[in-house]
């Protein structure tokens, strides 16, 4: 696939079928190829944090980036770029010629399902690092996707939530964000999100596609609608939604020829969304990536290195009370915690792949001791038992478990496979397997394995499904989830709760267990307005059963005898996935209790504290030191040592306010859906700007970042030439170590005509210095960035006559910032970037 196309040459010879068959992907991740006119096919992938290639199902693995606020709590947009280029890379080895992302919503609130998969709250901060991730990208001649256009910012009946908005709050938070990344970057392809904005569904929304992306922007790619976001024929065309994926086509194919045929999508209309997804095909032959090409893996030393160094480099050293950090490598330490023994390295949903591989953290801190840690759980921290895979073992003896399907149920004596393999992972999203020998869509399979004991105990054993499911282990039912069925959260809201039964188990004894699976067709629950897919899904769980109060206890005693404790605590891909909305902000199960017995006897305690989004920290105050470590992909553990170690100084910055209960949150009130709307009653107060006007204490402030050296900040200088703000500032590092520092810069207007926040971050910059060294620091910003905000009245951006001062720090705080400022002579109006 090397050969450009002439656009309009092609265009002239197409019938409006071949047009229309263009419009809409040929499966989940192609589009349709006409090779009669040497138009190709091109493949997409997710996604947000690494490429998994065309399958949910036994894929190809991949290298797993740290998730979005990772990327963004880097604040590092030359970083980030480079991370670009090695997704780029990744996207050719699994011969993906557009990647579907980043991801750059606003994070409203902590509950956001995907808020892990954004960069930030603040719209500058998202825009300006998605728009290096995207030339990072779109530099190896693959394709972008800025996503979701615009407002998916809470996974609530996200299809048909109606997100009523203000004009304002539109334009100076949501849009914002993107209008920097066409400004800078110019993606390829944008995605329409699922939900309406002020009653009118994004991918049937002209103000939204027709009017600001493509009439006031002038962007000129290709549109796509998140997959089923398509939500009509005639609107959705007319409105400029090019393409509808996936395939097969719901709304395009007869329907739209139909409707040009009658005129009410017109010919010229439907030549702008032909023309548009051609323009990408040939914008896609800069990767040279041939037309379906072979998926395969680039796991290269280079690789690992750069996830590592965006891993370390994204992890926010919070609290560090007596320099308690970097840890010693030669003392005697215990690691507690649910995360340290699992790599908690992504969230869920369409974020997730099959890593490489994912270095946990108590093996990226043990191979930095010189002595082997002490461990034991702690506490639980898992929504569904965690999955079985890690322990079972096939009868050939691989890890994982044997995936046998057939076109008859088990009540068929002597019937035949029709596919046999082996899996690791026991949590199979069937949407998109495919076998040729299956005969119809309801279809069943066994899925077989054994475990030996490691100790006498009750092991209580999980099955979720969306299907039916029964578990038989030793040849004895023990959970039954086809005869009757409920619906929980499950595979995007489709599936069934995760039912239970508890196994009594002896150390050393050999338990077979074997599911039998029946696909979806099957299931028994009301589905309603879900998305439902192909085959269906299975999770296989299981844990042994602890009294997580006596286990609080033990962890407490072990850290008395301990030099240092390392507690990892946090979320994971359970409590943060796509297709569902957190229900509070705490952490789970006994997690707090843990921190604060164990904190409580040893002072020399670090928590290092996994999430996408904010938890509650009631213990905060005893604890000395605490890390945020976020999801790090397939170095988690590596990064995190290195970090709590001093191999590395931590430099990261927050990207989001952590408050300090979920009530302070601006959208508390606001938050999910009620009676089909969604109401943005924060306006533009989201994050920072809404603790700042209410002189509300946070838990952690934006931008917040400690290190293990000390900086300072001296000589600003604002200059305002013609159109451009330049700043500079001299940053000293008078500290001990060589390490990197954040200049943040933020706006603030001295007497607007409207309310306004007190200030706006508008330019950032890191900056690497050595252990006395200093720098000049310098940030171009344009003016109409710096100083304007939305004007209703008039429809277009507004600078005001007025004096604006220039707030020079490395955080949100403003403690020890600088200050200095400008004049704008003579109100004006502009629009477009």
């Amino acid at each position: 696939m090397t050969a450009s196309i002439n656009v309009e040459e092609v265009l002239k010879k197409l019938t409006n079928v071949e047009k229309v068959s263009l419009l809409a992907g040929s499966d989940w991740w192609h589009t349709v190829a006409i090779p009669k006119h040497g138009i190709p096919a091109i493949r997409v992938s997710d996604g947000p944090n690494g490429v998994r290639g065309t399958k949910f199902f036994n894929g190809t693995t991949a290298a797993c980036f740290p998730c979005g606020t990772a990327l963004g709590a880097t604040w590092d947009t030359a970083l980030l770029r480079e991370a670009g280029v090695k997704m780029g890379e990744e996207s050719k080895a699994k011969g993906a010629h557009v990647i579907l992302g980043p991801t750059i919503n606003m994070q409203r609130s902590p509950l956001g399902g995907r808020g892990f998969e954004s960069l930030s709250e603040d719209p500058v901060l998202a825009g300006l690092g998605a728009a290096a991730l995207v030339n990072g990208i779109q530099d190896t001649g693959v394709v972008a996707t800025i996503k979701h256009f615009i407002c998916n910012d809470q996974e609530h009946e996200r299809n048909g939530t109606d997100a009523i908005i203000t004009d304002r709050a539109l334009r100076e938070i949501y849009a914002l964000a993107f209008q920097l990344v066409v400004r800078d970057s110019n993606p390829g392809c944008f995605m329409t999100a699922y939900n309406k904005i002020n009653g009118l569904h994004v991918s049937e929304n002209p103000k939204i596609l027709r009017d600001i992306l493509r009439g006031e922007w002038g962007w000129d790619g290709c549109v796509m609608s998140d997959w089923w976001g398509t939500y009509s024929t005639s609107k959705a065309a007319n409105a400029g939604l090019d393409l509808e994926m996936p395939g097969a086509t719901k709304w395009r194919g007869e329907m739209l020829v139909q409707a040009v045929g009658v005129g009410k999508v017109h010919e010229h209309v439907l030549n702008e969304r032909a023309r548009n997804v051609l323009k990408l095909v040939n914008r896609c032959t800069g990767a040279k990536i041939p037309e379906y090409a072979e998926e395969k893996t680039a796991d290269t030393p280079e690789t690992a290195a750069l996830l590592r160094k965006i891993g370390s480099d994204s992890i926010v050293l919070m609290k560090n009370e007596n320099s308690l950090l970097p840890l010693k490598q030669d003392k005697k330490t215990l690691i507690l915690g649910p995360n340290a023994k699992i790599a908690t390295y992504h969230g869920g949903g369409s974020a997730s792949l099959a890593a490489y591989y994912a270095v946990t953290p108590f093996d990226g801190i043990s191979a930095q001791l010189t002595t082997t840690p002490s461990y034991t759980v702690g506490c639980y921290a898992h929504k569904e038992l965690p999955l079985l895979g890690t322990i079972l073992r096939t009868e050939s003896g691989a890890p994982g478990v044997r995936f046998q399907a057939y076109n008859e149920p088990p009540s068929v004596k002597d019937r035949e496979a029709v596919d046999d393999i082996t899996l690791t992972k026991t949590e199979f999203l069937l949407m998109d397997y495919a076998c040729p020998r299956l005969k119809s869509l309801l279809w069943y399979a066994d899925i077989e394995g054994s475990f030996i004991a490691e100790e006498d105990c009750q092991f209580e054993m999980g099955l979720g499904v969306y299907g039916t499911a029964k578990m038989y282990v030793d040849g004895q039912l023990l959970i039954d989830n086809e005869t009757k069925q409920t619906k929980g959260e499950m595979f995007f809201n489709c599936g069934t709760v995760e039912e239970k039964g508890i196994l009594t188990v002896k150390k050393g004894e050999k338990y077979h267990v074997k599911v039998e699976f029946a696909s979806a067709p099957a299931c028994k629950l009301n589905q309603g307005s879900n998305v439902l897919f192909g085959g269906g899904a299975v999770r296989l769980g299981g844990a042994k059963v602890i009294d997580a109060d006596e286990e609080v206890k033990h962890a407490a005693a072990l850290a008395k005898d301990a030099d240092q404790v390392i507690i990892c605590a946090g979320l994971n891909a359970d409590w943060e996935t796509e297709g569902s909305d957190r229900a509070d902000m705490n952490l789970p199960g006994h997690m707090d209790a843990l921190i604060s017995a164990v904190s409580a006897v040893n002072p020399s305690t670090v928590v290092v504290m996994q999430s996408g989004t904010p938890v509650a920290m009631p213990w905060i105050s005893s604890v000395n030191a605490l890390v945020q470590a976020w999801y790090g992909g397939n170095e988690t553990g590596n990064a995190i040592a290195d970090v709590l170690f001093g191999n590395v100084n931590p430099s990261a910055k927050l990207p989001l306010s952590f408050p300090k209960k979920l009530q302070d949150n601006p959208a508390f009130l606001n938050y999910r859906t009620e009676r089909g709307r969604t109401l943005y009653g924060e306006d533009v107060y989201v994050g920072y700007r809404w603790y700042e006007m209410l002189d509300m204490d946070v838990a952690f402030p934006f931008g917040h970042g400690l290190s293990y050296t000390t900086f300072g900040f001296s000589d600003l200088k604002v200059v305002k030439e013609d159109e451009t703000l330049n700043i500079s500032v001299k940053v000293t590092n008078i500290g001990k170590r060589d390490g990197a520092e954040v200049v943040q810069i933020y706006v603030s207007q001295k007497k607007p005509s409207i309310r306004r926040p007190k200030k706006e971050l508008k330019g950032f910059l890191k900056v690497a210095l050595k252990k006395g060294e200093s720098k000049v620091v310098e940030v171009p910003i344009q003016v109409k960035y710096a100083a304007s905000f939305w004007d209703e009245v008039r429809n277009s951006w507004v600078i005001e006559k007025d004096a604006y001062e220039v707030i020079v720090g490395n955080s949100s705080a403003g403690r020890g910032a600088l200050k200095s400022g400008f004049e704008i002579e003579e109100t004006s109006w502009w629009n477009g970037l």
